[in-house]
């Protein structure tokens, strides 16, 4: 049999009018894209990103060694992460926050607050948010005060959506 030469019409995949996108579903299993908080302006007209602040004063190893624990969470991703108390999920009032803890030089800890986001509007990853930093000497325990302070720029994030994200600019 020979092939029939007729021109056929190509099956093209039918539009649908009027009709938006499904919205993306970020799951806990996904991926994290690491992003840094950044105050908004009604709240702060300064615009600081205290959690990046916090890690850009940290010494170079330290600084290093935070950088790629956050890398490191966030791709395996954070619910699936084992990495010897560097991540940890906080309790108590801080339930719903996750820490990465280094120590570093002169006996001192150094902390990141950080959030898991899956509702941020414009991401396609789920993110990893650095809200807030704090160091402390070795072996106690940071004042209510100061936890309460990351509970507030958490509650600040939380209130806008599109969030309120730092932008990294490269000089």
């Amino acid at each position: 049999m020979t092939p029939d030469r007729r021109a056929r019409k190509q099956a093209k995949p039918k539009k649908s009018v009027g009709v938006p996108p499904a919205p993306t579903i970020r799951s806990s299993d996904d991926a994290h894209d690491v992003v840094f908080f950044q105050r908004h302006p009604a709240d702060d007209p300064r615009r600081p990103a205290p959690g990046y602040a916090q890690l850009r004063s940290w010494p170079f190893g330290v600084r290093s060694q935070a950088m790629a624990v956050l890398a490191a969470v966030a791709a395996a991703p954070p619910k699936r992460f084992s990495g010897g108390g560097y991540w940890e999920a906080m309790h108590g009032e801080m339930t719903g926050w996750h820490e990465i803890r280094v120590d570093g030089p002169g006996r001192t800890h150094h902390r990141l607050f950080c959030l898991l986001d899956y509702e941020a509007i414009g991401k396609e990853k789920p993110l990893l948010v650095v809200i807030d930093g704090r160091v402390k000497p070795f072996m106690t325990e940071l004042a209510s005060d100061d936890y309460a302070e990351v509970r507030m720029l958490g509650k600040e994030y939380w209130s806008r959506n599109p969030r309120s994200l730092y932008e990294r600019r490269s000089s």
